[in-house]
Parts: structure tokens; sequence; C-alpha cells
């Protein structure tokens, strides 16, 4: 939703779940993670520690959130 005038502000709950890099790359952290882990084997857990790349058809999105990033 883009803002038309006005201070900009951040949304606080983008924020807390993105991170742009320095390149302005932007990272999330994988979905699956929280709970029913005793199905999941080692190596599905760990793969879901890292962070991952937003897509392209996001990347828009967050940063309009994120005004100052």
């Amino acid at each position: 939703m883009p803002r038309v005038s006005g201070k900009a502000k951040t949304r606080k709950a983008v924020a807390k779940r993105f991170k742009v890099t320095g390149t302005g790359k932007v990272l999330r952290r994988k979905q699956g993670a929280r709970h029913l882990l005793q199905c999941k084997n080692r190596k599905r857990k760990r793969g879901l520690t890292s962070a991952a790349l937003v897509s392209d058809a996001d990347i828009k999105n967050v940063k309009e959130n994120l005004p100052f990033h």
C-alpha cells in the first residue's frame, strides 16, 4: 500500500521479519521450523535455519514498507 503524502514510517511488523543487506538484497527466514519437528529429519531442519532471499516479485512491496533501509 503506497503512501501518497505525509511522513514516511517504517512498518514495524515488516522490519522484524526482513533484513536488507548492504547491497540491497532482502533476506527472510524460511517457514516450517516452528513446530511438528519430530517428523522432519536433521538435514531438513538444518536447512530451515539459514536465511533465504525474498523473491523478485515481493522485493518492491517489502522495500516500500522499509523506507529508511
